[in-house]
């Protein structure tokens, strides 16, 4: 054998050999790709199981037609001839009757069938206005459905349909969801029935500025989504999609569910009598925040500050001060200032609580007996100030206060309390303005402008100093800070 020939050999042994090489190698790397495949959440077992109890909802309104008809509505007439065909009804001045009635279609929305015997839950802004709603099934029945109650606070309603043997949903609990958990939503986005999106959620309880917190997930909803279930894994429904965070109209990523604990909690009372009730104490609150905490001795953020006491209300009788800050309720800790009514209003009417408030630098408990909630009323005026022609300096703050007379104090139902004249400097940058009320320093209560600016005369220059300020008929803590 030559030389050339054993190098010719030698070579195809080393090709055929690289080659036996990567087949080996893409053999073992091919279970691991399809281990990860594998991994991969598959919702079709799912869908098929829980979509058939999702639900299209179309509502309707009755509105009178007639002379009100302009150019506009004859454009509208034009443009569905053309695009549409056909022969159009006369409407308006070409020969409508005044004032005839006809239903249009309000809007499209989804929902979910809770019980076999035809209850539905949905949104209260689907179905908010409708002269009528109609429920349509996968399998294409339609029911005309009864609106039993809506609860605006929650964004919930419940609907019934008569029928028999519908299918329904499992509840699930959404006090067990996880941050980062697959979850999936069904509805009618565009009028387009039964799309399913796919997501994760990404807070299970992200605080909106609503009555409760909601659950935030990166599912893609879109108008028409309204009213359709969050569903976990499990496939239980955990949610009812309720809203967008975005800038343009459409989904931007962000999407909120109302949890399903709350919804249910809303149905039953629905169901039983027709509307729901909840409890109030008749305060308002604000946030409290890390140097009103440090000012008054908390040590951290927490609580509920009282901004205003409603006379006459639960809360005043209980004894509950403006500047008060609620720590508890019921023994249960009020970490930020929207857990308070929520916790309230999940009390029932006539029920004896108990309440925990931070007062001058001590806590103090308070019994109150809870009572229904009913809209909120109109603020009081804002006190007019005191017109005086005082040309003195302003102390270290940059406040000129000045007593308020008897009648002032029964006019504004206080009893102690000074009215700022002007401010200027660290008290003008902090927000106090002309006319507002100082009613504590600290956690000292205010009686006189002659102990104001005693107490003022007496802080360190280098520390922050909080005032309980009452603009109008609501208060607040401002914290003046030392300059820089």
């Amino acid at each position: 054998m030559t030389s050339k020939t054993g190098n010719a050999i030698l070579s195809a042994l080393m090709v055929a050999g690289m080659t036996l090489m990567s087949s080996a190698a893409a053999q073992a790397a091919a279970p691991t790709v399809q281990a990860a495949v594998a991994g991969l959440p598959d919702f079709a077992d799912m869908v098929d199981k829980v979509g058939p109890a999702v639900v299209n909802i179309r509502t309707t309104e009755r509105v009178r037609l007639g002379q009100g008809q302009g150019q506009g509505d004859e454009e509208m007439q034009e443009f569905l001839r053309r695009f549409f065909g056909g022969q159009m009804a006369p409407r308006g001045r070409r020969g409508m009757p005044q004032q005839e009635e006809q239903e249009v279609q309000r809007g499209v929305g989804s929902g979910f069938i809770i019980s076999d015997d035809g209850y539905v839950l949905t949104n209260a802004h689907v179905v908010e206005g409708a002269d009528e709603v109609t429920v349509t099934l996968t399998d294409r029945r339609e029911f005309k459905a009864k609106v039993l109650g809506a609860d605006r606070r929650t964004d919930v309603a419940l609907l019934k349909v008569e029928g028999r043997g519908l299918p329904s949903v499992r509840i699930g609990d959404s006090n067990r969801i996880r941050a980062g958990e697959w979850v999936i939503a069904i509805g009618s986005p565009f009028n387009l029935e039964n799309t399913v999106t796919a997501g994760i959620i990404s807070a299970k309880s992200r605080d909106t500025g609503e009555y409760l917190p909601l659950i935030q997930s990166d599912v893609a909803v879109n108008p028409g989504n309204s009213g359709g279930p969050l569903i976990n894994m499990r496939g239980e429904v955990i949610g009812i999609n309720s809203q967008i965070a975005t800038l343009s109209g459409a989904y931007n990523g962000i999407s909120f569910a109302v949890p399903i604990d709350e919804v249910m909690r809303v149905a039953d009372q629905v169901k039983k009598t027709g509307k729901v009730t909840r409890g109030r104490l008749g305060v308002q609150i604000s946030e409290v925040t890390r140097d009103v905490a440090e000012s008054l001795g908390l040590g951290r953020a927490r609580g509920a500050e009282i901004a205003m006491v409603e006379p006459g209300g639960p809360a005043e009788k209980a004894g509950v001060k403006v500047g008060d800050i609620i720590l508890k309720f019921n023994g249960k800790d009020i970490e930020k200032s929207s857990d308070l009514p929520r916790q309230v209003g999940g009390t029932a009417v006539g029920t004896r609580a108990s309440i925990t408030v931070w007062r001058r630098g001590s806590q103090v408990e308070l019994p109150v007996t809870i009572e229904e909630l009913k809209e909120e009323q109109p603020a009081a005026g804002r006190a007019t100030p005191k017109k005086q022609g005082d040309d003195r300096s302003p102390n270290a703050l940059g406040l000129h206060v000045s007593d308020l007379t008897p009648a002032q104090k029964r006019e504004l139902k206080i009893e102690a309390g000074v009215m700022v004249e002007f401010a200027e400097g660290r008290a003008s940058t902090a927000g106090i303005r002309q006319g507002d009320l100082v009613l504590q320093m600290s956690n000292v209560e205010i009686t006189s402008a002659a102990q104001f600016n005693g107490l003022v005369a007496k802080l360190d220059p280098k520390k922050p100093v909080a005032l309980l300020v009452r603009r109008g008929s609501a208060s607040q803590y401002i914290v003046i800070k030392p300059r820089q």
